[in-house]
């Protein structure tokens, strides 16, 4: 980062990509802090959290022990919080996250790994708080701290109102922090009110800190936190206030970064085709004129002299990235013909909901469309979903159109399970069945709306998503064997694939991972491969300063492709993983599509209805 950088960031910023990158650049300062302290003959004292960020870390400490020797025989460990009350058992619980992630197979001991108590009674909380910051202090002190952040700025469980001061303590989580666990909890309702969490005093304390944030969701919530002024309400500004912090981030995450935005406010630059685009949409947006309308007067007022300088006039520079913008533009008459094309779906939705205008324009050109649906998408079917449709069953059995006796048996089994159910059971694998096809029903639904063919849609069921929670296995052999012979079946010339970084789960990053294996061993040197649009899911558009393709849609194709989405009724109204955003999928992409094009409207140039953007891979 360079001094000029520094006037932005209060907190040392390191971004790292892809994300397995960053991860093990942690987990090797991890290593090299405990082998150092292991040469001075002292224990090495680690705090650690939970959550997805630092799976990668510990998944790489795991290799560090079992391939290059690193022992943890003298390392202890404290964690930074814990859900109240649950049980140490629980899929949901911190203990068994740590056992399964990283105490079960390394060899640490037992008797030094400290988890705060999530089943301790009421009255003996304070004393348990008291206890574990007691037992921090008899260890000397926490050597290195491992944090994530949430996007109320959280660090462990401090919520916006902790202080500076705060210690080890029980506290009410917050609904932004609830909602956000609740993909994990199976739904919100099932989420603990309260956690047990160190305090900030008790983590600034700590003589190291690392901070670790990774995806697009997080990218607002670190500008805060690295370049925002000290605020209680934010907890990880505190970290300003500790000499020895480093913020590690992916590319998405730094996204909001100043020097990442908009590099020109912070330093010179060396200006290329696609940072002069980006710093073009951005001056228009600021002054509120459309592009060919900008003048040299608020190119220099808004510290763009040198690009100004660079082309000699604004009517260049303004053209210049005016026709760039509208060369973008491709319409049904600019898109593949008569080709194969397959869109890989992560989930049984992310099809229609971001490429359901492209799939259906691809299809009128003559080519040959496959869906290819990933996962089953099971464990995002209510259990009241299942009830309806053992309901149906029954019903179809009383009028003898199937067997009752069969039907019968089926409907005992999963009835009998889901009135015993609690939110820590994974499901029977009769339940997980019946919310597998229902999905795959609703998927055939959304694609024959839009002119496809039962037939077309390819059900993967991938390996790693079968575990039956939201917790999924690394993408392995398996997985990529799948997707290869998919594609080495099809022969495609295009592949459309999720590219976003913001799904709460990160399936649709491992889903990319498996895709990117399967491309490198079906096309071993790079011959005949497919070309490749990234989408993105539910959440987010591709900015018109990234995306390489614009697709228009006429409000009729809009109407149909939301069309599409109503077929995913088990989604609809109210998804069991919504994000933070309340908005129903369909309402979500109308309004993103709408945005994209009355952008490009304020830009100055064409007018469209609605735009689906990619970005070439």
């Amino acid at each position: 980062m360079t001094v000029t950088a520094r006037r932005f960031e209060r907190l040392p910023v390191e971004i790292l990509d892809p994300p397995d990158t960053l991860a093990r650049a942690v987990a090797h300062r991890i290593a090299a802090l405990v082998r150092v302290r292991h040469a001075e003959g002292r224990r090495c004292v680690l705090g650690l959290a939970t959550g997805s960020t630092p799976v990668g870390v510990y998944r790489e400490l795991v290799r560090l022990h079992r391939e290059e020797g690193l022992s943890f025989r003298h390392v202890e460990t404290f964690n930074l919080d814990e859900y109240w009350p649950i049980a140490p058992d629980s899929i949901h619980a911190y203990h068994r996250f740590m056992r399964e992630n990283l105490f079960d197979l390394v060899d640490l001991d037992p008797a030094a790994t400290h988890v705060l108590p999530g089943d301790v009674p009421a009255d003996k909380v304070a004393q348990a708080c008291a206890a574990y910051d007691a037992a921090i202090r008899d260890a000397g002190g926490i050597d290195l701290q491992l944090l994530g952040i949430g996007k109320t700025g959280h660090i462990g469980f401090n919520e916006p109102g902790s202080g500076a001061d705060s210690r080890t303590r029980l506290v009410t989580l917050d609904t932004v922090t609830r909602r956000d666990a609740g993909a994990d909890f199976f739904g919100e309702q099932n989420v603990p009110a309260q956690a047990i969490t160190m305090g900030v005093a008790t983590i600034l304390e700590a003589r190291e800190i690392c901070l670790l944030a990774t995806g697009e969701h997080k990218s607002g919530i670190v500008r805060r936190a690295v370049e925002g002024e000290i605020d209680h309400e934010v907890a990880a500004t505190f970290l300003q206030r500790h000499p020895a912090v480093t913020v590690y981030c992916d590319a998405a995450a730094a996204a909001d970064l100043t020097r990442v935005a908009t590099p020109w406010l912070v330093d010179e630059v060396e200006w290329t085709a696609p940072l002069e685009v980006r710093a073009v949409v951005w001056l228009s947006q600021q002054v509120g004129k459309a592009i060919l309308k900008l003048t040299g007067s608020d190119y220099i007022g808004h510290h763009l002299a040198s690009l100004l300088a660079r082309h000699g006039h604004a009517g260049v520079v303004n053209g210049l990235v005016f026709n760039a913008l509208g060369g973008r533009i491709r319409g049904r008459s600019k898109l593949p013909r008569d080709g194969a094309v397959i869109c890989f779906s992560p989930h049984p939705d992310d099809d229609v909901i971001s490429a359901g205008g492209l799939l259906r324009k691809l299809h009128l050109n003559g080519n040959r469309v496959h869906v290819a649906y990933m996962t089953s998408g099971s464990i995002a079917v209510f259990d009241h979903d299942v009830r309806r449709y053992v309901d149906v069953l029954e019903r179809l059995a009383a009028s003898n159109h199937l067997a009752r006796d069969r039907v019968a048996a089926l409907s005992g089994r999963v009835l009998a399970f889901l009135d015993a159910k609690t939110p820590d059971d994974v499901d029977i694998d009769e339940v997980q069945d019946i919310k597998r096809i229902i999905r795959e029903a609703e998927a055939v639904s959304g694609i024959e709306t839009l002119g496809l063919r039962r037939e077309d849609a390819r059900f993967l069921d991938l390996p790693f998503y079968r575990t039956g929670t939201v917790k999924k296995d690394p993408i392995g052999p398996a997985d990529v064997a799948i997707v290869r012979a998919l594609l080495e079946a099809e022969r495609p010339d295009l592949l459309l694939v999720a590219g976003d970084l913001s799904d709460p789960h990160g399936t649709h990053r491992l889903c990319k991972d498996a895709i990117d294996a399967a491309v490198a061993e079906a096309y071993p040197g790079g011959g005949g491969r497919p070309e490749v649009w990234l989408y993105r899911g539910a959440w987010q558009e591709w900015p018109v300063t990234e995306a390489t393709w614009l697709v228009p849609l006429a409000q009729e194709e809009l109407r149909l492709k939301i069309q599409a989405i109503f077929k995913h009724q088990s989604q609809k109204d109210s998804a069991p993983f919504p994000g933070q955003d309340d908005r129903e999928f369909w309402q979500r992409v109308e309004t993103r599509n709408k945005e994209t094009a009355a952008l490009l409207d304020r830009l100055g140039l064409a007018e469209y209805f609605a735009l689906e953007a990619y970005v070439v891979a």
